[in-house]
């Protein structure tokens, strides 16, 4: 495909030099010739060019007023003007420094010299264009950015945590429903402005997103363990358990593997701590109260909620009745009993996902 070749109008009263000018310069660009000035301004009419070589005797409206008027026009101002100069001219290659031009270019012409002197000035221009535009559209920009950044994160967190799901069948929907008993409990921290010195900081949406990588260690753990149908003995308890530390290992190790993915920060902090209990009985660290990230505190509800409504291998689904009561009962022992209070407040919501959202 045949690239648009840039437009120069070259504007010379000699003969020689419009033919001598465009011999050098046709092959690269698509020259113009004018043998006056006036015919400048008729041919902007028709055709925008990209540079203009403008021969400095030129006097049917003289080198100032033709660049002056230029310079007035919104749609020419930007144009870059060449002064053509006679080699020995020294006069009016000094009077140059004082004019709205941007060089000046020796005559008769040395090809190398204008063809070299030419292309550093149209890549100036179109740095200046292309950094214009930038700036114009910095805001756009950085949104698009954004948006495609979110993006990748988001299809990042939800493909980790269907491999997650896909691995442990027996909890369908899990993950789904965590995520969003933990929308309406920050809801609610919100509207009760509970805890709002720490969620003034977070980032809500990320955090939800990232709420789906709580279980990743699950991964490492065993078929006979994760799938067992009864009770769990002492070391199968001890084994499973380390699916907080695995999960929080692989999570750190994605982070420093990978350029930009400090966003997993939140994933780790769910991963490692939502099986911490407020009385500090709770594993892998045995954290106690507001050591326990909030992260993890609110987890710890939205986990155990889930699993006490919904059936797994070793037992059967809790009605939702008995579930709040011994969430309500662990208020202080395993759970943070300030947020508690919010989960008594709304726990009707967290039937209503319960209910709704299965695998």
């Amino acid at each position: 495909m045949d690239i648009k070749k840039q437009t120069i109008f070259l504007v010379d009263n000699s003969l020689e030099s419009l033919t001598s000018g465009k011999n050098i310069l046709s092959n690269d660009y698509n020259v113009i010739t004018l043998n006056n000035d006036a015919c400048v301004f008729d041919a902007l009419e028709k055709t925008r060019p990209d540079l203009i070589l403008l021969d400095i005797k030129m006097s049917k409206i003289g080198r100032h007023d033709v660049v002056k008027r230029l310079k007035a026009d919104l749609e020419t101002v930007q144009i870059p003007v060449i002064f053509l100069v006679d080699a020995d001219d020294n006069e009016i290659e000094h009077e140059n420094l004082f004019i709205d031009v941007i060089d000046y270019i020796p005559k008769p012409f040395s090809p190398p010299l204008l063809l070299k002197r030419i292309e550093a000035h149209l890549l100036m221009e179109a740095q200046r264009l292309d950094l214009l535009y930038i700036s114009n559209n910095l805001e756009m920009i950085v949104e698009e950015k954004t948006k495609t950044i979110t993006k990748l994160k988001n299809i990042f967190l939800s493909t980790m945590a269907d491999l997650v799901e896909h691995r442990d069948h027996t909890i369908g929907g899990h993950i789904e429903r965590t995520k969003k008993y933990l929308k309406i409990l920050m809801d609610a921290m919100r509207e009760y402005e509970v805890y709002q010195e720490v969620m003034a900081f977070v980032d809500e949406e990320l955090a939800l997103q990232s709420s789906q990588l709580h279980d990743l260690g699950k991964i490492s753990i065993s078929d006979s363990i994760l799938f067992k149908p009864g009770k769990l003995t002492p070391e199968e308890f001890e084994e499973i358990k380390k699916h907080t530390t695995f999960g929080g290992k692989i999570i750190s190790r994605i982070i420093s593997e990978t350029p930009d993915s400090d966003f997993l920060q939140y994933a780790k902090i769910f991963a490692e701590t939502h099986h911490e209990k407020w009385d500090g009985s709770g594993y892998p660290k045995g954290l106690k109260g507001h050591d326990i990230p909030l992260f993890g505190r609110l987890m710890a509800i939205a986990d155990v909620y889930d699993a006490l409504v919904t059936d797994r291998p070793y037992k059967v689904a809790f009605p939702h009745n008995v579930a709040v009561e011994i969430i309500k009962e662990g208020s202080g022992t395993h759970f943070d009993p300030t947020l508690i209070n919010l989960f008594m407040k709304m726990h009707t919501k967290f039937e209503v996902i319960a209910r709704d959202v299965s695998g």
